[in-house]
């Protein structure tokens, strides 16, 4: 039973992890990252990280126009932010 159990939170602690999901849009939809960027250090943001993650999405770390540090996930298809995380 503990075999079981330890397995199944071995198995969940990933999902519990992972990034939300932005789209299932083929990549030659998606803006292009470098001009993404740019749009968004236009609006302010300073970019520390960019990725692409498993969920299709645009992550950015960093900070915005008020100096509060963000994550952000974004749809790259439409700019949007899906999931945002304030942290000051």
């Amino acid at each position: 039973m503990r075999k079981i159990l330890l397995l199944s939170l071995i198995i969940a602690s990933p999902l519990a992890m992972a990034g939300p999901q932005c789209t299932t849009a083929e990549r030659s939809q998606w803006q292009d990252q470098k001009a993404f960027q740019d749009q968004l250090k236009a609006q302010g943001y300073e970019i520390s990280k960019f990725k692409v993650t498993d969920g299709n999405c645009y992550e950015i770390y960093g900070f915005d126009k008020d100096k509060r540090k963000v994550e952000i996930y974004h749809d790259p298809v439409t700019g949007k932010a899906v999931k945002t995380e304030i942290k000051g």
